[in-house]
């Protein structure tokens, strides 16, 4: 599950009526809205498709409580989501609930678009996974709610591993190292033993925040980049080394179509959200014939000796400032969001909001796995100017310049802060 920035900053000239009228003091539970006779709920089809009598279980707790209320839904897919939703927020017919990609959420925080919300009127909250409630939160204020996660794993083709002894999943870097240098030297040099795209930054960045850096800090209430620090230069290296003993593919590609070029056979294991290997082992991905059965996630150990902490993607669900059932809305959200609505998402393949529920799926061989790998996660700087960073494709430009050996590591990592430096604090 991939949620890209859409249109980050194309939102400034519409925010400024949004700005206008918000009431920045407000929060879920202020009596606005409270005797709402309409609601309008947006969400992506996938709720639409994969888990419609959660919705409806989330409509009737609102109207067993709000006798006569009409609740209105209208589903978008997600490239044309937020272009529809940037056009309606300027003007006074907004929606009262909207579903947005996790790393959606911040230009429209940073720009007055949702209603601080409190977060003790919502279940679990204060079990939040921490990468999604980093994606609601901004200078300490709540916008947001989580709604489910995904997460990513290492998957491998377990017929090549086993051919040069390898029968059980590697639980240590130095594990993992080796049986790929085994199967790297039995395949040869046009095989990739580990297929990593060169621009795929969640993955660079696991390796960052693994060796203890991080894209960017925040100190004195402004940010810094800090992809040049010692510790991320360290993550970055053994990225580097990655790229270069066992990735033999194109160098300059993002992870776009991995789990095609995974279905083609020319590769042994990829680091990827866990639905991809199952996709490159569909018929009509599987060029090979041999992935049926044979592809395998496991968590992915990390050169520190714990796990690789991974990038938690998902989705929140926002109030809008101009929205005029904000209480209702919320209280929406919470039936959705909640206990009973967290099963229902767990059942349908989800990843749960929160730390307790998440807890519990460690127990079932079926999710074990990718719920263990997002234990350890991590998010990207909730800094004003995140979205011009993530829109000028800072780290995939340094990346790309690192894997092809255009620059050294140091190098690429010093150009791409000053990049970073120039735009992170612009509102």
């Amino acid at each position: 599950m991939k949620r890209k920035l859409i249109a980050a900053i194309g939102i400034a000239g519409m925010m400024v009526s949004i700005a206008a009228c918000g009431d920045s003091d407000s929060k879920g539970g202020s009596d606005k809205g409270a005797d709402a006779k309409e609601l309008t709920v947006w969400l992506t089809v996938d709720a639409q498709n994969n888990w419609p009598e959660l919705v409806k279980a989330a409509d009737d707790a609102v109207q067993k409580k709000h006798p006569g209320i009409k609740i209105n839904h209208e589903y978008y897919g997600w490239p044309d989501k937020n272009a529809k939703l940037d056009a309606v927020l300027a003007t006074d017919k907004a929606p009262d609930v909207v579903e947005m990609g996790n790393t959606e959420m911040l230009p429209y925080m940073v720009k007055g678009a949702f209603a601080p919300l409190d977060p003790a009127k919502f279940e679990n909250s204060a079990a939040w996974l921490d990468g999604l409630k980093a994606s609601v939160t901004y200078e300490d204020k709540t916008y947001g709610v989580p709604y489910y996660a995904g997460g990513r794993v290492a998957n491998w083709r377990k017929d090549l591993f086993a051919s040069v002894g390898v029968k059980s999943a590697p639980k240590t870097w130095q594990e993992l190292t080796a049986a790929l240098d085994k199967v790297q030297q039995k395949q040869g040099g046009k095989f990739s033993a580990w297929y990593q795209p060169t621009r795929d930054w969640y993955a660079a960045m696991s390796f960052v925040f693994d060796a203890g850096g991080a894209i960017a800090k925040e100190e004195g209430g402004q940010w810094k980049a800090s992809l040049s620090s010692p510790e991320s230069i360290k993550g970055l290296t053994e990225f580097k080394n990655v790229v270069d003993k066992y990735m033999h593919g194109d160098k300059t590609k993002d992870e776009s179509d991995r789990y095609i070029v995974y279905g083609q056979g020319n590769s042994g294991m990829i680091f990827a959200p866990a639905w991809e290997g199952a996709t490159a082992a569909d018929p009509k991905n599987d060029k090979t014939g041999k992935l049926k059965g044979n592809v395998e996630n496991f968590v992915a150990p990390g050169p520190s000796g714990k796990n690789l902490p991974v990038f938690l993607g998902g989705s929140d669900l926002a109030v809008p400032v101009k929205s005029d059932a904000q209480d209702v809305a919320a209280e929406w959200i919470n039936a959705l969001t909640g206990a009973a609505g967290q099963k229902g998402l767990m059942a349908k393949g989800n990843l749960p909001n929160n730390k307790t529920d998440l807890a519990t799926l460690k127990n079932d061989p079926a999710t074990a796995v990718p719920a263990t790998a997002a234990e350890s996660n991590w998010f990207v700087p909730m800094a004003p100017g995140w979205g011009q960073v993530e829109k000028a494709q800072v780290l995939q430009t340094m990346l790309q310049n690192i894997g092809t050996g255009k620059k050294s590591v140091e190098d690429a990592a010093k150009e791409a802060d000053a990049a970073i430096d120039k735009v992170i604090n612009t509102k």
